[in-house]
């Protein structure tokens, strides 16, 4: 009985890290069926189907050992939207106090950028992006075993919109 029980905390535990915030699933919800915004969601399946593929580079083999990791990725953009700003401003009351640390914050001009990230055990479980201008919004959630080195890499190989903000965690990082 002793080891059910184990077995049974530690599989919840194992599920409960790799989920999704419930701060950004509730946004998400709340505008999936909105025609103003994209939704792109990837799943854990089309994570595995990467990692089948053959790295040419030492630089290759390891972006598709980060994606290999992954559980999940959850886009909600849009590009020409009234006012993005209102909308970033209600995603993060919605994130703020959930347990998330923001790692970094931008302001550049018309646009606001947020990334935040939620830590299980030492390790990054969720990376959170938030973008919003006067007609720009995006929110990104990456959520699985996350290496912070490898997103830069992985946005560029993904080539999904929005993605293309990762690039900053890097840049950000090599200014240090």
């Amino acid at each position: 009985m002793k080891k059910l029980v184990i077995t049974a905390l530690a599989l919840f535990v194992s599920v409960a890290t790799f989920a999704q915030s419930e701060a950004f699933t509730k946004f998400y919800n709340k505008y999936a069926d909105n025609d103003q915004f994209t939704q792109v969601t990837v799943t854990s399946k089309m994570f595995s189907l990467f990692t089948e593929i053959e790295g040419e580079t030492p630089e290759d083999k390891e972006v598709l050992e980060a994606i290999s990791k992954l559980k999940g990725l959850k886009v909600l953009a849009a590009d020409s939207i009234k006012d993005g700003r209102k909308y970033y401003k209600e995603a993060f009351a919605g994130i703020n106090g959930t347990g998330f640390e923001e790692l970094m914050t931008v302001r550049d001009g018309k646009d606001d950028m947020k990334f935040m990230i939620k830590e299980n055990g030492g390790k990054i479980s969720e990376l959170l992006m938030l973008v919003g201008g006067d007609t720009k919004f995006v929110f990104i959630s990456l959520y699985g075993e996350i290496d912070l080195k490898q997103m830069s890499k992985m946005s560029k190989s993904l080539n999904i919109g929005g993605m293309q903000y990762l690039q900053n965690l890097d840049e950000s990082k090599n200014k240090k």
